[in-house]
Formats: structure tokens, sequence, C-alpha cells
């Protein structure tokens, strides 16, 4: 099975997190399938979440399940953004 879910990169006490869609077998940090977007919690300023909004709905389509954390994100990316 698919998943989208978080992959942690970054140095110790600075995480940065990419988004990325894997096999649901794969380690957190290993092999994945693509990169959704990316997620930068200590970011001082500018933009701290990005993310693929036709990506994501392509895994989507397809099957592929977003974890509890890349669900909470998605929801607020979606609330910040203003629908025109």
């Amino acid at each position: 099975m698919v998943i989208i879910r978080l992959a942690r990169g970054g140095s110790k006490k600075r995480p940065f997190y990419n988004i990325v869609a894997t096999d649901s077998r794969s380690r957190r940090d290993g092999r994945f399938i693509e990169r959704v977007g990316f997620y930068n919690p200590v970011a001082t300023k500018g933009e701290s979440l990005c993310i693929a909004q036709d990506r994501l709905t392509y895994w989507q389509d397809n099957g592929a399940q977003l974890s509890l954390t890349v669900a909470r994100l998605v929801k607020q990316s979606q609330q910040a953004q203003p629908v025109a």
C-alpha cells in the first residue's frame, strides 16, 4: 500500500521533513516513490509548509493513504490559502 508520510531530514535539534509518497513497508527515512512537499517546523520567516496539491490529489486518487500528521498539515495548508 502507498502511504503519504513525513521523512525526517536536517540535523540534531533542527528537524526538516519531506512529505513523500512511499510504500508502507519502507523505513521512515528510506526509499520513497515521490517527494510531494516539505515541512520545516523551525522556520522563522517565510514558507514553512509547501505541498504540491496536484501530486497529492493524484496519489490519493490512486489509493494512497495519508498519515495522521500529513492529514493535519494538509488541512492546515488548505485553511491558510484564501478561497477565491
